[in-house]
């Protein structure tokens, strides 16, 4: 199982009509829901599971700029001044702090590598720096290694994952929204005036416009609708330490482990940067092959191509499905992946290398969740042509809990033709289909 989420209570009267339907209780949905709420403008979320159970707070707490795809900036800075409001605009604790983030480099060519990305970040507000050995090692306490440098951003930061989630979906029901949690939507039908009939499991909810925020789930509940998403789903392994008081305070990332430190004064541990991906072989990685060849190109060396049981249950998952009977949503509520044994035990032996303090500190517990990766690893934030006020907000890639609180917002503006937050054109869905080229631009 995954950690344990903050509780979300479920609103317990079902609308009939409202001018805005989130499909998905994660960062993105939650995030987009208060910005609605908070506008005045009434908005319905529907949760299949609970808030936040799947990726939103299984993700590492990272809240980064650097690092980051160059189309990604503007959002993900434009987040992180959220993020540092949050708890004021919540009323809640979400655990950001601004402590920072470390790409560490082991030799000269990692540093080279890290000065690379530095490039694409001068047109931008950064604070990201490459610092020399003796800097590095005076932000990680306990470090036995002698680290060549580090991509440094002092206003990077974090925030804890089972918290943040439900306490933005907890403000946005204050300022009004309605959130309904074990309300597994169906599928849409069209009606009248280009609004849409959201069928869910406890009854039907009339809607202005739609936003499809499903995560992994995104490219099933399209396909019902006719709609081709390109999305995988990539196993992400991840586990947490008891408490520990002499790791560093800072998020850092080096070659075999990433860690962040937590609230409860453990750290959460993941694989690093030269360690493999898992890509299992699934019906959907076939159909998408030509789309993905770049990104698989690209990240060749860290792929770790392995056949699973995912490929018959896949391949077993309905590509359409009537709206009076439970749909795939409802036989299975949270996505809930076995973490991979040894992307934990890797990650784990080489902390333990790295900070040697952390020798007999207990792993506390083990999880793994999904993360929707695109052909190009930037998000989708768009409008779906062929169906009018039906939006999709997707496809993070591993980027979508620091970026979350923007990304909902530029989805708000988006579905009530407000002014976008930044320019929405690289996350524009047509990009897969009007013959533009499809290049990921892998960050660090």
């Amino acid at each position: 199982m995954g950690p344990p989420v903050d509780a979300v209570a479920c609103s317990e009267t079902l609308p009939d009509s409202t001018e805005v339907l989130i499909i998905g209780g994660g960062i993105i949905g939650v995030s987009a829901a208060l910005t609605l709420a908070e506008r005045g403008i009434p908005v319905v979320l529907c949760e299949k599971g609970e808030v936040g159970a799947e990726q939103s707070s299984r993700n590492w707490g990272w809240c980064r700029q650097q690092g980051r795809d160059p189309r990604e900036l503007p959002l993900v800075i434009t987040s992180l001044a959220r993020w540092a409001n949050m708890d004021h605009r919540t009323g809640e604790a979400t655990g950001f702090t601004r402590c920072g983030t470390l790409y560490l480099a082991e030799n000269e060519q990692a540093m080279e590598d890290r000065r690379a990305w530095l490039v694409h970040a001068r047109a931008f507000d950064i604070n990201a720096q490459l610092i020399n050995s003796k800097d590095t090692g005076s932000l990680l306490p306990g470090t036995s290694r002698a680290w060549a440098g580090a991509l440094h951003c002092a206003s990077d930061g974090r925030a804890e994952p089972s918290m943040a989630a439900p306490a933005i979906a907890r403000a946005a029901q204050r300022a009004g929204a309605f959130i309904l949690t074990n309300t597994a939507v169906r599928g849409l039908e069209s009606v009248a005036g280009d609004s849409h009939l959201v069928v869910t499991e406890r009854g039907a909810i009339r809607a202005q416009s739609v936003l499809i925020a499903g995560g992994a789930w995104s490219r099933l509940f399209c396909r019902n609708l006719g709609i081709i998403l390109p999305q995988l789903k990539v196993r992400s392994s991840v586990f947490r330490t008891a408490p520990h008081n002499n790791g560093p305070e800072c998020c850092a990332s080096g070659p075999d482990f990433s860690l962040r430190r937590r609230l409860d004064g453990g750290y959460t541990v993941a694989s690093g940067s030269r360690s493999k991906i898992d890509l299992e072989i699934v019906p959907d990685a076939v159909r998408f092959l030509p789309a993905y060849t770049r990104l698989a190109w690209m990240a060749r060396s860290h792929l770790r191509i392995r056949w699973s049981s995912r490929f018959a249950t896949e391949w077993r998952e309905p590509t359409h499905w009537a709206l009076d009977a439970p749909s795939p949503f409802e036989s299975q509520r949270i996505l809930d992946p076995t973490p991979l044994a040894s992307s934990i035990e890797s990650a784990h032996e080489g902390l333990v290398r790295d900070f040697p303090s952390f020798q007999g500190v207990p792993i506390a517990q083990r999880w793994a969740g999904m993360i929707d990766v695109t052909p190009d690893a930037v998000p989708v934030i768009s409008e779906v042509d062929s169906h009018p006020r039906l939006y999709i907000a997707t496809g993070f890639s591993g980027h979508g809990f620091g970026i979350g609180p923007a990304a909902g917002e530029l989805a708000a503006d988006l579905m009530t033709g407000g002014a976008p937050l930044v320019d929405p054109t690289p996350f524009r869905f047509s990009r897969f289909s009007d013959g533009s080229p499809i290049q990921p631009i892998v960050g660090i």
